[in-house]
């Protein structure tokens, strides 16, 4: 999408927002999810190296798979449009219809009492985690959940198909073998 669009998107998107409100950040494979403050400013968790702006991300940073919290990334505050860089933005309060949001004056307060937290997990603690905590209270990511469905499944198409080709070998050895008796 040329850039001139997007950045008009996300400058119309900007004065439609409303404090509490949860954004999301496409970045392809992910997104970046923030909590909007107001005075165009999001509270997010990201990373080193520009983690979470502008679509920059530390690919090294996706290995945190263990129970294990990793000092990589920090509770910030940062400009929405910086936040945006190239990417549309988009209001994303799609769990309100499950989940029964805080105010906007607690998401707030919450968004700015995390400030300067340090810690991730792509598993258990990333910006999506924190972003559902201050709306709704308790941490929950779509998207860890969409991957580990994706993995799941894909484990166990393998699974079937190792167990498929074992049986095919199987068979196929008897039936060799019974030719030859």
């Amino acid at each position: 999408m040329a850039t001139m669009e997007v950045n008009m998107h996300n400058r119309t998107l900007l004065k439609s927002l409303r404090e509490g409100d949860l954004i999301e950040f496409p970045r392809g494979l992910y997104s970046h999810w923030a909590v909007y403050v107001g005075n165009q400013q999001v509270i997010h968790l990201a990373g080193d190296d520009n983690d979470g702006l502008d679509a920059q991300v530390n690919f090294t940073h996706l290995t945190s798979f263990s129970g294990e919290c990793y000092s990589k990334a920090t509770v910030r505050v940062d400009n929405f449009l910086d936040v945006a860089g190239r990417d549309k933005a988009k209001r994303n309060n799609c769990l309100d219809g499950e989940k029964r949001p805080l105010s906007p004056q607690e998401i707030v307060q919450k968004a700015w009492s995390r400030l300067n937290d340090v810690g991730y997990n792509v598993l258990i603690k990333n910006c999506e985690h924190f972003a559902t905590s201050c709306r709704y209270g308790e941490a929950s990511s779509d998207q860890v959940d969409f991957w580990v469905k994706t993995a799941a499944i894909g484990a166990t198409a393998a699974l079937a198909g190792g167990l498929i080709a074992a049986v095919m070998t199987r068979d196929n050895k008897s039936k060799k073998q019974s030719q030859w008796r």
